[in-house]
C-alpha cells in the first residue's frame, strides 16, 4: 500500500486506519473494461489432447486479511462470514496443488497491515503454516507494511533499505526467518541481511529460479541477486518484488515507478534470464511488456486487491505455464467468495475476474525466450488433461452461484427518491444555469425547511484568494440521484488556502443534535475532479461540524485542532469518516474508511450507524467497506451554534481543505435507514 502521509496531522493514518475497497471500475481495485483476454493468439487444444503445463499461485498483498481477523479488530472476517479469506487462499491451494500441477506459490508482500502488532503476525503464520503441512513451497517478502522504517524510494532513495536496519528488531525476520524459509524443498539461499530469497522449483522436467527481494533492496541486496543470478546461468529466472509497475488512474493502463526503472536499470536488463516480474503495492491489476539489452521481451505485472471490496475479497492469482501452446495464462479468482454464507453474497461478490486486466493470456515461445541461456530448454512431458487454468475455474465455481444483482432503476424526476420521516436536514445542490457562479450568500433550501445552507461570503478565517467562480451550478450528477444537478467546487488549494464552502446558520437546530440514540444516516453523491492532486487536495472535506474536537470534555486523541467531524478526502483518496462519539469520559476519534476512489466517476457514499449496536457502517456504492468501527455513540458537538460545513473545514480555528469536485444531494437522517430508503432508491 501507498505510504505517503501528511506528517504533520495525519497520524491516524500512519496508524493503518487507511481503508480497503473497490467497486468496478470506480475504485482502483477492480478496474477495466469487460473485454476478452489480451493478446490470446495461441490455439486451445482440442479436448482430449493432453499438454505440457503446470501453474504458479500467487498470493497479492494480505495484509488486511491478516488485519481484520484479529480480535483487537473485532474477528471481522469471523464473525461476519464464519471463516477467513487468508486461510481460504492457502487452503485451496493445498487442497489443489497436485491436481492443478502446482509446484510453488509466490507471495507478493504486504503479509500484515501493521507491523508492530503480534496477532496479525500470527494469522500470517497460521496460513501460511497450510502450506508447509501439504509440503506445498513458497517464497515470501516483506512490504513497505512488514517493515519497521517504511520511506518510499521516490521520497528518499537513499534511506530506508534492508543494511540500514537493525535487523534483529525486525518482526518480518523473527516469523519468516532464514530457519523457516530452509524448510521449503525448493529453498536456495538468503542474503546477509535475510530479506531476500531465491527459490528453484521444477515442473515438466524444466527448471525456474524465483528471485523475491523484499522493500528497498540497497546496492548490496542487488548485488547478491545479480550473483544468485550468474551462479544459475541457465535458469529461466521470475523476479518478485513488492513494488515494482504501478497503475495509470485509469485503472487499468501500466505506469512505471522510479523504483521500478531503477531496478530494471541495475537488475533486470542486462540478465536476460529475468524474462517475467511480479508485484504488489499498487492497487488493481495491469501488465508490460519492455525489451530487454538482448532484444527479448519482459512480461512486468502488478496485481494487488487489497483495496477491493472486504480487503480483497480473497482474490489472488493462477499463473498456467503451458509449454505446448507456449502461452502463459492468467486467472484472476477468490476462493473464499463460494465459502461465504449465501444471506451475505451481494454484486461485488465475484468469484472470477473477466476485465482483460485480470484475465488475459501471454503469448510466449519459451523455448526461444531462453535459447541465448539456456538452449536445451524442452516442451517436457505431456500429462496434462487440458487447460489447468479452464480445470481452476471449474473448480472454484462448482455449486457457486453468483447473486443476482438487480439492475437499478434510474429516478423517473426530481421526487424519485424514497422519502423519510427521520429527515433532519436534506440539501439538493440544483437551481443555476450550468457552469454559472453560485454567487455568495446564495441559500440552499434544506427539504425539512429547517436547516438551511448559505454560501459562505469571500475569504473567511483566513483563506486568501476565494472568488465568487470558485463554486459553480453544474447539471452533472450521480445517475442515481434524483436532484439533477450538483456544484462544483473549483480551484481550491490547501497551500494559498483558497477555498468556499456552505454552511449552516449559527441558529439551525441541526447544530446541537448529536443522534446518540436514534443512530444516523448520511448520504453524499461527490465526485472527485479528475485534476485532484495530493498536494493541493490532500484531506479535503465533503461535510464538517466546526470547532476543535480537542476542546470535547474527556477528549484525550490524536490531532485535537480538528473537528469533531471530518467527512473527508485523505491523501489516498480514500473517503474518511471520523467523529468524535457523544459519550462522557474518556473519549477519542472514531474512524470508517473506504478504499482509494478513482476521479472524475460519481460515487455515492452512505454512513449508517445503528442505533442499538452504535456499530458504524460506511456504504460506497452499496457495498459496505472493510474498515469500520464499532461502539459508536452519537456524533459529538462543540456547541449549538457550532454550524455544519459543506465543501469545507477546518483546522485549529481556521477554515481549511476544501473540496474540489462536485458535491450533489446531501442528507442526514436521525435512523439507521436501509438502502431501500437511501436516495439511490425510488419512492414507493
Amino acid at each position: 500500500m501507498d505510504a505517503a502521509q501528511d506528517a504533520q496531522r495525519r497520524s491516524l493514518l500512519k496508524l493503518g486506519l487507511a481503508s480497503g475497497l473497490s467497486v468496478g471500475g470506480l475504485l482502483s481495485g477492480c478496474g477495466g473494461d469487460s473485454a476478452g483476454a489480451a493478446g490470446n493468439s495461441a490455439v486451445t487444444p482440442p479436448p482430449n489432447t493432453q499438454i505440457s503445463s503446470f501453474a504458479l499461485a500467487v498470493l497479492p498483498d494480505t495484509q488486511f486479511y491478516s488485519r481484520y481477523a484479529t480480535s483487537s479488530e473485532s474477528n471481522q472476517y469471523e464473525r461476519h462470514y464464519g471463516n477467513e479469506p487468508y486461510a481460504a487462499q492457502t487452503t485451496w491451494v493445498a487442497r489443489n496443488a497436485q491436481a492443478l500441477n502446482i509446484p510453488f506459490l509466490i507471495h507478493l508482500g504486504d503479509v500484515v497491515d501493521q507491523v508492530g502488532k503480534p496477532e496479525q503476525w500470527k494469522v500470517a503464520d497460521s496460513a501460511m503454516q497450510v502450506l508447509e503441512a501439504a509440503k506445498v513451497p513458497y517464497s515470501i517478502l516483506a512490504g513497505n507494511h512488514d517493515v519497521l522504517n517504511d520511506i518510499d524510494y521516490d521520497s528518499d532513495p537513499t534511506k530506508g533499505t534492508d543494511t540500514q536496519r537493525v535487523l534483529a528488531n525486525e518482526p518480518y525476520l523473527q516469523w519468516f526467518s532464514a530457519r523457516r524459509a530452509q524448510r521449503q524443498a525448493t529453498f536456495g539461499a538468503r542474503d546477509d541481511t535475510g530479506f531476500h530469497e531465491y527459490h528453484i522449483f521444477k515442473a515438466q522436467d524444466q527448471q525456474f529460479l524465483v528471485l523475491s527481494l523484499s522493500w528497498r533492496i540497497s546496492d548490496a541486496g542487488i548485488a547478491w541477486a545479480r550473483k544468485v543470478l550468474a551462479d544459475h546461468p541457465t535458469l529461466p529466472a521470475i523476479l518478485v518484488n513488492h513494488q515494482l509497475l504501478n497503475i495509470a488512474p485509469d485503472a487499468v493502463s501500466p505506469l512505471e515507478t522510479g523504483y521500478g526503472k531503477m531496478l530494471w536499470e541495475k537488475l533486470i536488463r542486462d540478465n536476460d534470464q529475468i524474462f517475467m516480474t511480479l508485484n504488489g503495492h499498487h492497487h488493481g491489476g495491469a501488465r508490460l511488456t519492455k525489451t530487454n539489452n538482448f532484444g527479448n521481451a519482459v512480461e512486468e505485472m502488478v496485481v494487488d486487491y487489497q483495496m477491493a471490496y472486504q480487503g480483497g475479497n480473497g482474490l489472488m492469482r493462477l499463473y498456467e505455464f503451458d509449454l505446448t501452446n507456449k502461452q502463459i495464462k492468467v486467472l484472476s479468482f477468490s476462493p473464499w467468495v463460494p465459502m461465504k454464507p449465501a444471506d451475505t453474497l451481494n454484486a461485488f461478490d465475484r468469484a472470477v475476474l473477466t476485465e482483460s486486466n485480470h484475465s488475459f493470456t501471454i503469448s510466449m515461445d519459451f523455448a526461444k525466450r531462453f535459447a541465448r541461456f539456456n538452449p536445451t530448454f524442452g516442451v517436457g512431458k505431456a500429462t496434462v488433461a487440458s487447460s489447468l487454468i479452464d480445470q481452476a475455474k471449474a473448480l472454484v465455481l462448482k455449486g457457486y452461484t453468483e447473486p443476482a444483482v438487480a439492475e437499478p432503476v434510474l429516478p423517473k424526476d426530481t421526487d424519485d427518491y424514497p422519502k423519510v420521516a427521520s429527515t433532519v436536514a436534506h440539501w439538493r445542490f440544483y437551481g443555476g444555469s450550468d457552469g454559472a457562479a453560485v454567487p455568495p450568500g446564495t441559500r440552499i433550501n434544506d427539504v425539512t425547511g429547517a436547516n438551511p445552507l448559505v454560501r459562505d461570503q469571500l475569504n473567511q478565517g483566513g483563506i486568501v484568494g476565494a472568488a465568487a467562480g470558485d463554486v459553480v451550478w453544474s447539471n452533472d450528477h450521480h445517475r442515481l440521484s434524483s436532484a439533477p444537478g450538483s456544484v462544483g467546487f473549483l480551484n481550491t488549494d490547501k497551500n494559498a488556502p483558497r477555498l468556499s464552502y456552505f454552511l449552516t446558520d449559527a441558529s439551525a437546530a441541526i447544530n446541537a443534535q448529536t443522534f446518540a440514540t436514534t443512530g444516523y444516516t448520511i448520504e453524499a453523491f461527490i465526485k472527485i475532479n479528475p485534476a485532484w492532486d495530493k498536494a493541493k487536495h490532500a484531506w479535503m472535506n465533503i461535510m464538517t461540524r466546526d470547532g476543535k474536537r480537542g476542546n470535547l470534555a474527556g477528549f484525550d486523541g490524536g490531532d485535537p485542532e480538528s473537528p469533531p467531524l471530518l467527512f473527508a478526502i485523505s491523501s489516498l483518496r480514500e473517503v474518511q469518516w471520523e467523529v468524535v462519539p457523544a459519550v462522557s469520559g474518556q473519549r477519542d476519534a472514531m474512524a470508517s474508511w473506504s478504499g482509494e476512489i478513482i476521479a472524475g466517476n460519481w460515487v455515492h457514499i452512505a454512513i449508517v450507524n445503528d442505533p442499538v449496536t452504535h456499530d458504524t457502517i460506511m456504504y460506497v456504492e452499496g457495498a459496505p467497506v472493510l474498515r469500520n468501527s464499532s461502539n459508536v455513540v452519537g456524533l459529538a458537538s462543540l456547541s449549538a451554534s457550532s454550524p455544519w460545513v459543506v465543501g469545507g473545514g477546518s483546522w485549529d480555528g481556521a477554515r481549511a481543505d476544501g473540496f474540489f469536485g462536485n458535491i450533489g444531494e446531501v442528507r442526514v437522517a436521525a435512523a439507521a435507514l436501509p438502502a431501500t430508503q437511501w436516495l439511490t432508491a425510488r419512492r414507493s
